[in-house]
């Protein structure tokens, strides 16, 4: 499978390695991490700004199990990840019941919940598997995480338009990566 650029540095990065390792250990057996951790870190990169010089976010933590659907799972994992891994805020999410959050039939699989997301970039996720090899996994490709572009989605931009300048405005995202590329709407 192909990564993005710079992985190598991405996974040797200390704190990344230990995010990996929590989830792996204490979070839903088929988890990715994905989201904000993944992409500010590519993207903070190319400015040379240190991991961690921005108030941290939630590690997102995303996976697909359409059995364990409720989002009592999703705090249960929390809790177990906040016990390994107690200096970072964690939201898993099972895309099995997000569904709901845009009014949508529900979800068949993670790469469908994925597509319903802001931001391509923003898709890409990755987990360290049980034999210690690596997984990539990004619906949208990894081009614009690599181009440091911020695209809507195809589906946002159906159905939810507005919602991405506001984000974008929300989040400063401008500020903090003056060169960023915005293809929306």
């Amino acid at each position: 499978m192909s990564e993005p650029k710079h992985a190598k540095a991405f996974l040797d990065d200390p704190a990344v390695q230990a995010v990996l390792a929590a989830v792996r250990t204490a979070g839903p057996p088929t988890a990715f991490v994905s989201a904000g951790f993944v992409r500010n870190w590519f993207w903070d990169r190319l400015y040379q700004h240190p991991f961690g010089a921005f108030a941290a976010g939630d590690i997102d933590v995303v996976y697909f199990d359409p059995v364990r659907a409720e989002k009592s799972d999703d705090y249960g994992f929390e809790s177990a990840l906040s016990a390994h891994h107690p200096s970072a805020r964690w939201q898993v999410r099972n895309q099995a019941h997000m569904h709901d959050f845009g009014g949508y039939d529900p979800f068949r699989s993670l790469s469908d919940g994925l597509e319903h997301w802001a931001e391509t970039a923003t898709t890409v996720s990755v987990r360290l598997r049980r034999d210690d090899s690596i997984e990539w996994f990004a619906p949208f490709g990894f081009e614009d995480l690599d181009a440091h572009i911020l695209r809507i989605t195809p589906i946002t931009a159906r159905d939810h338009a507005a919602g991405f300048w506001r984000r974008i405005d929300a989040k400063n995202w401008r500020k903090r990566w003056p060169d960023l590329e915005i293809i929306g709407p």
